[in-house]
C-alpha cells in the first residue's frame, strides 16, 4: 500500500472527556497531515476493540486488555497511552462485600475486552462477570441487578457522593502487586501502512498531546462537551489523571509496565503464549 492510494485515515476513538482533550488539535484541524484527511470515528472502547479484531480501522483507541488478539494486525503507537498511577478501575457496590460474597453474585463490566475487566480477571478470576455498557453500570449498581460493577470513567471521581462503597481501585491493586502504573488503554495503527505514515501518524498525535497540554484551558473547554455533567475542576483532575508527559510517550516505566502485564496475563493463563508489542519509533 503506498500513501496515495489513502486520501482518509480513519481514526476510532472514544467519546470520552479525556480523548476528547486529547486530540483536541486534530479534531479542531489545527494540527493536520499532509494529504491526508483524518476522520475521527467516535464508539465506545468495547466497540473499538471488537472493530480491531479485523484491522476495521488505520488507527484506533485499544485497550490493553484487547490488544493481545490483534497484535498481529496493530503495532502501537508510543503516545496516546493511559496509564494508571496507582489509580484505575473500580470495583463499586452498594455496600461492604467480602470476596465470598463477590463469587455468588454477578458482577458488572464494562466490555469483556476492556484493560478494566482484564485486570479484574488477574485480580479474582473466578468471579461471575456480566457485560454491560459502561454507562449502564451505575444504575444497574443502584437498582441491586448486580451484586457491584466495575466503573470506569468520571463516576471514579464522584462515586462517594453516589452513596458507593470501593471494594478495590485496580490501579492501586497493580501498583502494590508490581510497583508499576497499570496500563489501560493506548494508541494503534495498522502494520500494512508503509513505514513512513506510520511514523508521519505518530509524530502528528504526539505534537496534539503536546499541544493540548500546553494551551489546556482551550482543550479543556472544548472537551468538556463529553464531561456527562460534572464540573469543569472535576473534568480537569480527571483529565489530569490520564493525560500527561507519559501521554506524550509511555518512557521507558510505562513500556516495562506493558510488558509486566502481559506477562503476568501469560502466568496465569489469560494469555495462551508470551506477548512482546512492537512499537512504532518517533
Amino acid at each position: 500500500m503506498s500513501t496515495t492510494q489513502l486520501k482518509t485515515i480513519n481514526f476510532g476513538h472514544t467519546p470520552d472527556a479525556d480523548d476528547a482533550f486529547m486530540w483536541f488539535a486534530l479534531t479542531t484541524e489545527k494540527l493536520t497531515l499532509p494529504d491526508l484527511k483524518i476522520k475521527h470515528l467516535l464508539k465506545s472502547m468495547q466497540e473499538l476493540n471488537v472493530d480491531a479484531q479485523s484491522g476495521l480501522h488505520e488507527v484506533s483507541a485499544i485497550s490493553f486488555g484487547a490488544y493481545a488478539q490483534i497484535a498481529h494486525l496493530y503495532d502501537l503507537l508510543p503516545c496516546g497511552g493511559c496509564l494508571g498511577f496507582g489509580y484505575g478501575p473500580m470495583l463499586l457496590s452498594n455496600r461492604a462485600m467480602t470476596m465470598d460474597e463477590l463469587k455468588k453474585a454477578p458482577v458488572a463490566v464494562p466490555g469483556m475486552l476492556t484493560t478494566a475487566t482484564f485486570t479484574l480477571k488477574l485480580f479474582a478470576p473466578e468471579l461471575q462477570l456480566v457485560q454491560l455498557p459502561f454507562d449502564k453500570i451505575v444504575p444497574a449498581i443502584q437498582s441491586g441487578e448486580v451484586a457491584a460493577g466495575l466503573i470506569i470513567h468520571e463516576a471514579q471521581m464522584t462515586y462517594k457522593k453516589m452513596g458507593f462503597v470501593k471494594i478495590v481501585d485496580l490501579g492501586e491493586w497493580w501498583q502494590e502487586q508490581a510497583n508499576l502504573p497499570l496500563p489501560l488503554g493506548g494508541n494503534i495503527i495498522r502494520k500494512d501502512l508503509p513505514e513512513a505514515l506510520k511514523l508521519q501518524v505518530a509524530t502528528v498525535m504526539q505534537n496534539a498531546i503536546r499541544y493540548s497540554l500546553a494551551h489546556r484551558q482551550e482543550a479543556l473547554a472544548f472537551a468538556m462537551q463529553w464531561a456527562r455533567g460534572i464540573p469543569a475542576d472535576q473534568a480537569d483532575k480527571f483529565i489530569g489523571m490520564y493525560v500527561n508527559e507519559s501521554t506524550v510517550d509511555y518512557g521507558d516505566v510505562g513500556r516495562k509496565a506493558i510488558n509486566e502485564l502481559y506477562a503476568r496475563a501469560y502466568a496465569q493463563g489469560l494469555l495462551t503464549k508470551p506477548l512482546q508489542p512492537a512499537f512504532v519509533s518517533i
